[in-house]
């Protein structure tokens, strides 16, 4: 079941980064980011309420959350400014780079993830895992041949380093989301990192962006909602996925990371990117290596 959970969020993930690309193109990275914080906040403010004032309705399902406490929520305040970190560089990669670029590199972020459960949790890939983890490698080695027909050398180019340390913190965030979920409840640890995101965030667009607003202009679009739609329901299949007790961040986090082929396809047929056949191929390693990954964990 939980491979099945982790496949489902990496589809609303790739749809995600769709709607983020459209929303940052040409648009102050602060305020969408904000906002993107704050439309996940309204959305599972009801839960809350009705979890805190009305536990009988939501008690026995998958949408309750529980009371926590101090100590919880200090572990989960963490947990929001590693994710906020990641999305601070990557939003500010995705707006400066191509779609079918920064989504591939992101691909690569579970093999940081892997890594680390290795070492932290004790997980053992198989010969399969193994297979895909090393075609995953050997993709981002393509991927960053490709990029150079556009002007963009990974070792020069400021943007990349960002997306690399997105994919860095992000890596850090999902091994932390493995163990947050060995102690505290998924709702608990999913609705009030939004929250605590929200906040920072606030407190970062008054300060960071507002003072510069006329140099660095917001324009609203619809787009800005569907990015905190589609990733509030692949976070939650996410964090429902980590909540059974024999699931493998290292297998999970790669999985996730399959909903490329949703963002290359919105960069080819919505932006027009260019040098889409050596991408392609960048693609359809990555997209072996989940298969090898999902034959190694039957």
């Amino acid at each position: 079941m939980w491979l099945a959970l982790a496949f489902i969020s990496a589809f609303l993930l790739g749809c995600y980064d769709v709607f983020k690309k459209i929303s940052l193109t040409k648009n102050a990275v602060v305020p969408v980011l904000f906002l993107n914080t704050l439309f996940s906040s309204i959305i599972f403010l009801p839960f809350i309420l009705i979890s805190f004032y009305q536990p009988a309705i939501l008690e026995n399902s998958m949408l309750f959350v529980p009371r926590a406490d101090l100590t919880a929520h200090l572990y989960i305040f963490i947990k929001a400014c590693i994710v906020l970190s990641s999305w601070l560089f990557a939003y500010f990669a995705m707006k400066h780079l191509p779609l079918t670029i920064t989504s591939p590199i992101k691909a690569a972020q579970p093999v940081l993830v892997l890594l680390g459960a290795m070492v932290f949790f004790s997980e053992r890939l198989n010969l399969y895992q193994w297979v895909g983890v090393i075609l995953a490698l050997f993709s981002f080695f393509l991927l960053s041949k490709t990029g150079k027909k556009e002007g963009i050398h990974f070792t020069h180019n400021k943007w990349i380093f960002f997306i690399v340390l997105a994919i860095i913190t992000g890596a850090t965030s999902g091994l932390y989301d493995k163990y947050l979920l060995s102690r505290f409840d998924r709702m608990t640890v999913q609705v009030w990192y939004n929250f605590y995101q929200c906040f920072i965030m606030g407190i970062i667009l008054i300060v960071l962006w507002y003072p510069i607003r006329k140099n660095n202009p917001f324009q609203w679009r619809w787009q800005i909602i569907f990015i905190s739609v589609f990733l509030c329901m692949a976070d939650f299949a996410y964090f429902y996925a980590l909540s059974y007790p024999d699931a493998m961040i290292s297998v999970v986090s790669m999985i996730r990371r399959s909903g490329v082929i949703v963002s290359f396809t919105a960069g080819a047929l919505f932006f027009h990117e260019k040098n889409l056949k050596s991408k392609a191929l960048d693609l359809f390693l990555v997209l072996l290596g989940m298969f090898f990954l999902y034959i190694g964990s039957k």
